[in-house]
């Protein structure tokens, strides 16, 4: 049996303040062979304890893997820059690395400043974990403007970007700092993995997040769990699926995708630009049955190998024949166990569908901002010719959308359309 080539002190509740706290330990990572992860998460430590850390790492030629969550609980703020740079400093000269995670590290946006030598000085890391640091607007600005600099002096250089993943969720990134990730994103271009979860990113944010994936090809996973779509919102990643024919993995659940919303991204994922697609997760997004029916096809015609369907909490019920259509859709693949729960499902008789996509504050906030762009274009030169624009991608999925969904009120999963 080979030799681990992991050294771990995960969740042993450590107070390591000093050079010498932390001496034994660094001792035994030292005398792993090959060493190629380290796990320091779930104890303390302090600036002199991180500089012994740092020192210890310099120069690692085998290194690949630095989890380094949670490793500040009880310090002060005021300690934690100074800490987080010597590490951080450290593992520029580790050219192995792969991945860093500083996840449940509560430094917030002052703190962000200390990594930035890092992101754009280390050349191959591939993947990124910055879960739940209370970064802010700020913070996320700091870290997204490091990740385009890195960018930006790749393409210079005439080498291509190696980052693959990024996970930021849980840091109130907001609206703010979201265009900037976009330009990051967009910049490197061959993200695999992309999870922003729980940022209060409104329809605005998402549709610039949406815009620079777009310049993603090879994103096999998008996860904006709990963040605000609206119909805006949605439109915006309806547009942005085919981009993405390797996508495996949608989390747009608790978005608040709203009735048009649900219909515009199921319309795109109905035209089969996913096939690869093995989990889907939409709970909680307040659409109803005509979604519902247009997933039931997609499943049908499309997506052979999807073991995970979450519906839970959306406008319906579950004896209604849109879920009995998603279930033998996933039956006729041989997943009948992919569908989860139904317990929380909304009354359609209680749910004004029209009223309520009206009177969200967040739907007002999108139409006073397109109100205010209506006028603004009313007020320049008109153009010198008189010929109709061709249709937007939005109003080429509105109308597929419509289209659809009068179909599936009329048909049932299975049935062919009578000929006119």
């Amino acid at each position: 049996m080979a030799a681990t080539r992991l050294y771990s002190i995960h969740g042993k509740g450590l107070k390591l303040n000093t050079a010498a706290d932390i001496k034994p330990y660094l001792d035994e990572m030292k005398a792993v062979e090959g060493l190629e992860e380290i796990r320091f998460g779930g104890n303390t430590l302090g600036i002199e304890a991180c500089t012994a850390l740092g020192e210890a790492l310099k120069g690692n030629k085998t290194l690949k893997v630095a989890d380094l969550s949670d490793i500040f609980t009880g310090r002060l703020i005021s300690e934690i820059p100074q800490a987080l740079s010597a590490v951080c400093d450290a593992l520029i000269t580790v050219p192995s690395l792969v991945e860093l995670n500083l996840s449940d590290n509560a430094f917030g946006g002052r703190s962000a400043d200390p990594i930035v030598p890092f992101l754009t000085q280390h050349r191959t890391f591939s993947v990124l974990k910055l879960n739940n640091n209370g970064l802010g607007v700020t913070g996320g600005l700091i870290i997204a403007q490091a990740l385009l600099d890195s960018a930006e002096t790749l393409k210079a250089a005439g080498q291509k970007s190696a980052l693959r993943t990024v996970i930021c969720g849980r840091n109130r990134l907001e609206n703010g700092s979201a265009p900037k990730w976009a330009e990051a994103f967009k910049a490197h271009g061959g993200l695999v993995e992309v999870r922003m979860f729980q940022n209060g990113i409104r329809m605005e944010g998402v549709e610039a997040l949406a815009q620079g994936l777009s310049g993603c090809p090879n994103l096999e996973v998008f996860d904006l769990q709990d963040n605000t779509f609206t119909e805006r919102g949605s439109r915006a990643v309806a547009q942005a699926l085919p981009s993405w024919p390797n996508l495996r993995e949608l989390n747009l659940s608790d978005c608040l995708l709203k009735p048009k919303g649900g219909l515009a991204v199921a319309t795109v994922l109905a035209r089969g630009v996913n096939p690869k697609l093995e989990a889907l997760k939409l709970t909680y997004g307040e659409f109803d049955s005509r979604t519902i029916d247009l997933i039931a096809k997609a499943i049908t015609d499309h997506w052979p190998n999807l073991t995970t369907l979450e519906l839970n909490g959306n406008i319906g019920d579950p004896e209604d024949d849109c879920i009995q259509n998603v279930k033998d859709a996933l039956s006729g693949h041989g997943h009948e166990d992919a569908l989860d729960e139904l317990d929380d499902m909304m009354d359609p008789a209680e749910f004004e569908a029209e009223e309520e996509e009206e009177d969200h504050p967040a739907v007002e906030e999108a139409e006073e901002l397109d109100k205010a762009e209506a006028e603004k274009g009313a007020d320049e030169p008109a153009a010198a010719t008189t010929k109709a624009a061709p249709p937007t991608i939005a109003q080429q999925v509105d109308k597929a959308a419509d289209d659809l969904a009068d179909l599936f009120g009329k048909v049932s999963l299975g049935e062919k359309p009578s000929q006119s």
